[in-house]
């Protein structure tokens, strides 16, 4: 039976997948290009984000970075040009960061005195190379 779904034809085809995966390796050389070509400040908040023809779309974590690499655009076509790639523009995104809500605050758990002095108790009577032992003395130690 044929598949008649966009992405069954996509992945069916073999030179679509050779051509998608020698776009990505265009992009993974040109990263390493760019983080080479930037301050050191600025290079980890720049990511090659696709190159369109020859317009390279990079994507920077702030508007203040932006501003920055924009400037500095004519100078990066020319040191890419020297490098061997030619581009014709270098167009500068903001991308906004995933929002991940703050972790939940630990709850603090108390361990009673007699729990305490019981688990130690246990773990006296248990053989002293017994992981088990090991485990119960840490736990009574740090839960004190």
């Amino acid at each position: 039976m044929p598949s008649t779904s966009p992405i069954d034809n996509f992945l069916g085809s073999g030179d679509a997948l050779s051509r998608l995966q020698a776009h990505a390796g265009r992009l993974i050389r040109l990263q390493r290009q760019l983080e080479a070509l930037l301050p050191d400040y600025m290079a980890p908040a720049c990511k090659v984000a696709n190159l369109k023809g020859e317009d390279l779309v990079i994507h920077v974590e702030s508007a203040g970075l932006a501003v920055k690499l924009r400037q500095a655009v004519p100078s990066l076509l020319a040191d890419f040009a020297r490098a061997g790639v030619i581009l014709r523009d270098i167009k500068v995104k903001v991308a906004v960061p995933d929002y991940r809500p703050p972790a939940a605050p630990v709850e603090e758990r108390h361990v009673s005195e007699s729990t305490r002095s019981g688990l130690g108790a246990l773990a006296a009577t248990l053989p002293a190379d017994s992981p088990l032992a090991k485990a119960l003395k840490r736990f009574v130690k740090n839960a004190g």
